[in-house]
């Protein structure tokens, strides 16, 4: 049972992260531009505009796909109380791989969106 509740707490971080930081982007967007924190790529640091878009925009896919994953980890892994520490390890990195693919899958809906209202020199079309 003790690896189950590790289990559990290692994989609502990704959720619990994405819910937090998708809410924080979406109310703190106005940050300055910086190397060290937020969603980085070379068109969402083009100006002010597209960091905040860029922010705003990602922080609502995360704390959405937050919400989904959530409920989705837990009910997953109450099925596998009382089983062998190897199958809920197992299970337990596929859900982690799972979420991975949502966290790092915001990335293509936020970068499509950036190039649709914003030219190659981050000024709005």
């Amino acid at each position: 049972m003790g690896f189950w509740i590790f289990m559990l707490f290692m994989d609502l971080l990704i959720p619990f992260t994405m819910i937090g930081f998708g809410r924080f982007f979406m109310k703190n967007a106005s940050k300055e531009i910086n190397a060290v924190f937020g969603y980085r790529t070379s068109m969402s640091m083009k100006n002010k505009d597209t960091w905040e878009f860029a922010h705003k925009y990602c922080g609502k896919i995360w704390y959405a796909s937050g919400l989904v994953i959530l409920p989705i980890t837990v009910m997953s892994l109450l099925l596998v109380i009382g089983k062998s520490t190897d199958y809920v390890g197992t299970v337990g990195g596929i859900i982690c791989g799972v979420q991975l693919i949502f966290l790092i899958g915001s990335i293509f809906p936020t970068e499509i969106t950036l190039k649709k209202i914003f030219d190659k020199n981050g000024k709005r079309r």
